[in-house]
């Protein structure tokens, strides 16, 4: 028997989207419609339709860096689904701070490396799809967007699907950070509009010591803002959002350095 902690809804439920669908075609429109045709009062949050096209090492980053900004309970709906049609399951997740809705393709990864999964089910019932017979490649509209509506509505997760063991959800291969003598060594989670190249190392290793990065043969010296270092030179940084980057002042790191995804970094770190 499952255990699921029932959610007080709002007034004004939330329900955030993330997609890789752009802004050019309607496809991130049309989920609005879907959602608002179920419930036409949750309030509907786009966080970005701008992931590189089936990139999930950033829609992984993104939603794991929203989250915790939305109150307890908002549904987030994250579609970026390279295996839509495929034999990948289809899943809503309970986690401490609300409900995710998505592929099982390791996009929620992230989010539940920080609050473990509560409980899970695929997305079997067919009551709660847009159609019986859902599109094979646009399951945002036959099966995400309406789940999302019907959570919004008050519709119970068990209700959805068949529980799934939370400890068998795909995970996204990322190196892991690991703490040396004399820092730590990670690598680049994520490339942000601005080119830069945000590491899966926490600021909180550095703060308050005096610190650089090196990688492939660089040594990038540690700042606190990117007007430390005069414009075209590249420093590193703790980001708004809590990790160690590295950037170019009033430039784009990820093209003049060269430097890309899932890239080794070290920092060293000085008492």
């Amino acid at each position: 028997m499952m255990s699921f902690i029932s959610k007080k809804l709002s007034n004004q439920q939330i329900l955030t989207l993330l997609s890789d669908f752009g802004d050019r075609d309607v496809y991130a429109a049309v989920m609005k419609g879907v959602i608002w045709q179920i419930n036409p009062h949750v309030q509907v949050v786009d966080l970005t339709h701008q992931i590189p096209p089936q990139n999930l090492a950033a829609a992984r980053f993104c939603l794991l860096n929203a989250y915790p900004y939305f109150p307890e309970g908002t549904i987030h709906v994250a579609i970026v689904d390279p295996g839509v049609g495929s034999t990948r399951r289809a899943i809503a997740v309970e986690f401490a701070h609300g409900l995710l809705v998505g592929p099982d393709n390791g996009i929620f990864s992230g989010v539940l490396a920080q609050t473990p999964a509560i409980a899970a089910v695929e997305l079997t019932n067919s009551q709660y799809w847009r159609i019986p017979k859902p599109s094979n490649t646009f399951h945002g509209r036959d099966i995400f967007a309406p789940v999302g509506a019907h959570l919004a509505s008050g519709v119970p997760l068990q209700q959805l699907g068949e529980e799934i063991d939370t400890t068998a959800l795909v995970q996204i291969d990322i190196q892991h950070c690991r703490q040396t003598t004399t820092g730590a060594i990670g690598c680049i989670q994520y490339i942000d509009y601005f080119g830069n190249l945000v590491s899966n190392i926490p600021g909180s290793y550095v703060q308050d010591k005096k610190w650089y990065v090196k990688i492939n043969g660089l040594i990038i010296p540690g700042c606190d803002t990117y007007s430390n270092v005069q414009p075209g030179e590249a420093t590193a940084l703790i980001g708004s959002h809590g990790w160690i980057e590295i950037a170019i002042n009033s430039g784009n790191a990820h093209t003049q350095l060269q430097l890309d995804l899932q890239d080794t970094l070290e920092v060293i770190s000085e008492c």
